[in-house]
């Protein structure tokens, strides 16, 4: 069967199809639209364009879906034109078409010339067409008669996802499982990975069982060649490199994290022992994702990255400095080798940044001086250039995660950002990363009051400075006048802000009062932005805590968070907003992952209220154990954002327990 071959498509056939009342699984594509491209197709020939094809993908059976009338009645045409030699390269398109028009309700239809296609002269076609294979059997008898070595690999795949399928009768999986213990015992490099990584889809222990040997084999530059132009995925065109295939092994052992880890390590440790560049690269973005994943990782990974600051590959060097940074204090060891790194321009083209630049935000991360002369004009200069495509690679780090946590050097930095405000204005790109700096130091920034002033000239910039003299606080009160030409005035929705901002400027309690008063007596629906202002007002906007009391009881998620925040600063009553907050802290502690920046939110406000539930204290005392990052973001932000949020639990759970009732002092 194996041999057999399929005469091109006959268009006397097509001619004679009735295609009235067929169709396909997707609702935009009209069965006639199937026939034209089965037409072009057989017409064309060699000729013939990927996008031709896009129609037949409607032929498939969507999830959950009946499948179309048409695939039946186009299923010999489809065999017969992915067998014709003259259609050329387009054939294994076909075949992929073939493949994903398979289903239970086609099962008693003539398979034959689909299942020929396993031994067609092509090897590109023999692999794709491996999901046609009729069982384990097949598979087999297709592994024993192989001899291309870009089909083998293809196969021993093919064999571990029958053996994973549940529905894979038990004796035909064992053969499965047979062929591919067999196949681990061999000497080629390239079957032995296929192997393992094939059965370790039904069973992930296979890989850790093996962790010794897939080192040995990826580690050695001699079998490095022999993985290229062999290896390839499903539905890819291009073969698969020897590092593409650590990330394939590496998602095998994330059944076991400290092999997964040490699978990454043992690799870094053999590539600077044999100065294999690409190795080394490679299994240094595995451990990075570790270590963005998990807090463990750091332990191993500090002194490893300590280690190659020395590498001579620039881009290995690249990745050492974006681990420290990413660690902060803990590479304080490291401090004066970092230094020493301030000028080198190693770099690699596919991330962001270079050696230099990612040193500086180490040493500013430990908190070292030597990471202040000239930092901010180098931030500025960054801010109009990009930042690299993926964000969970490394790379540099913004403006804000640089500079917002050096407050205690502000009588330094401060100089230079009110220079830089100057010479960029209103409309410099990286203003909205100054102002957030500013704004984070609060009164420690009111030396840059004469700078953030003229900002209120510009629709650009007014918002973000508004917020920056709000935190100077009375420090800011020279900018009162300045006010009453602040562009947002052009918006009504936002006068009662600048107002507002000027009472609190001009320490007028009673006059911030009634500006919030009236903007939320104005409010058509909860307005987060007065109700929000009215906690700044404390125990003096009590006369407006029913209000909020019924935005807390009934709004949105965030709405009741922020509502939650002002009923307590308002009231100095803990127990409604206590009940309220612990809905975004309790969910991430039974698994909510995605719930993170709530969370944060969550347990700012109890410690400000300063007292915390029992069923809080379990939530936290069970999410600080976790070695997981506490994040949902991506990259160094994610560690980050762990370091954030676990200072916050430690500070939450030094709380006493909330009172069984009466008011909180905050």
């Amino acid at each position: 069967m194996d041999g057999m071959t399929m005469p091109g498509m006959s268009l006397d056939a097509l001619d004679a199809v009735v295609w009235d009342g067929l169709a396909t699984s997707h609702p935009l594509v009209a069965v006639q639209e199937v026939e034209q491209a089965l037409r072009r197709l057989a017409l064309a020939g060699a000729g013939a364009t990927e996008e031709d094809c896009d129609p037949l993908y409607a032929l498939g059976t969507r999830d959950g879906g009946e499948t179309p009338s048409a695939a039946a009645v186009v299923l010999p045409f489809l065999v017969a034109l992915a067998a014709d030699p003259a259609v050329g390269p387009l054939r294994t398109t076909l075949v992929e078409v073939l493949a994903g028009v398979q289903a239970p309700a086609l099962a008693g239809e003539d398979w034959s010339g689909a299942w020929a296609l396993l031994g067609d002269p092509d090897p590109a076609v023999r692999r794709t067409a491996l999901p046609l294979a009729r069982g384990v059997a097949h598979l087999v008898e297709r592994w024993r008669e192989e001899q291309d070595r870009s089909v083998r690999p293809a196969v021993l795949l093919a064999l571990g996802d029958a053996a994973a399928d549940p529905g894979t009768e038990p004796d035909a999986a064992d053969l499965a499982r047979a062929v591919l213990v067999q196949a681990q015992a061999g000497d080629d490099p390239v079957l032995y990975v296929a192997a393992v990584y094939a059965a370790a889809g039904p069973d992930p222990r296979q890989a850790v069982r093996q962790l010794d040997r897939l080192v040995e084999v990826f580690s050695d530059p001699a079998a490095r060649p022999r993985f290229e132009d062999v290896w390839f995925a499903p539905g890819c065109d291009d073969a698969c490199s020897r590092e593409d295939l650590l990330w394939w092994i590496d998602r095998r052992l994330e059944c076991d994290p400290q092999a997964q880890l040490s699978f990454a390590t043992r690799l870094i440790e053999a590539a600077s022992r044999t100065g294999d560049r690409l190795l080394g690269r490679e299994a240094m973005d595995l451990a990075w994702r570790h270590l963005v994943e998990r807090r463990s990782a750091a332990e191993v990974l500090l002194p490893l990255a300590g280690g190659l600051l020395a590498d001579p590959d620039g881009a290995v060097r690249l990745r050492a400095v974006n681990v420290l940074a990413a660690l902060g204090p803990a590479s304080a060891p490291y401090a004066d080798r970092l230094a020493g790194m301030l000028g080198d321009d190693g770099a690699d083209e596919y991330l962001d940044g270079t050696v230099g630049e990612l040193a500086r935000w180490a040493l500013a991360r430990i908190g070292d001086p030597r990471a202040l002369p000239g930092l901010v004009g180098r931030l500025r200069a960054q801010a109009g250039e990009g930042r690299g495509y993926c964000t969970a690679d490394p790379r540099r780090p913004s403006l804000e995660d640089v500079l917002i946590p050096l407050r205690a050097h502000a009588d330094v930095l401060v100089p230079e950002i009110r220079e830089a405000i100057r010479q960029d204005g209103a409309r410099g790109g990286a203003i909205c990363g100054l102002l957030t700096v500013l704004a984070a130091w609060g009164e420690a920034a009111a030396p840059a009051l004469p700078e953030v002033v003229p900002l209120l000239a510009d629709t650009w910039s007014s918002i973000d400075a508004l917020g920056v003299l709000r935190t100077m606080g009375p420090a800011a009160a020279d900018a009162v006048p300045a006010l009453r030409s602040c562009e947002v005035l052009d918006s009504p929705a936002s006068h009662w802000f600048v107002a507002w901002t000027a009472a609190l400027l001009r320490g007028d309690r009673a006059a911030a009062l009634q500006l919030v008063g009236d903007a939320v007596l104005a409010a058509q629906e909860p307005d987060l932005g007065p109700f929000g202002a009215l906690a700044e007002l404390g125990r003096d906007a009590e006369p407006f805590a029913g209000r909020v009391r019924r935005i807390m009881d009934s709004g949105a998620r965030w709405t009741r968070l922020t509502a939650a925040s002002t009923l307590w600063s308002i009231t100095g009553r803990a127990h409604p907003s206590v009940e309220v907050l612990a809905e975004s802290v309790l969910p991430v502690a039974a698994g909510d992952h995605d719930g993170f920046r709530y969370f944060g939110d969550a347990l700012r406000v109890l410690i400000r209220i300063g007292a915390i539930s029992p069923a809080i204290r379990t939530a936290l005392l069970t999410t600080r154990e976790w070695d997981r990052r506490l994040s949902q973001s991506e990259g160094y932000e994610r560690i980050l954002q762990d370091e954030e949020i676990r200072r916050l639990i430690e500070q939450a759970l030094s709380c006493p327990d909330l009172p069984d009732a009466g008011p909180v002092q905050g």
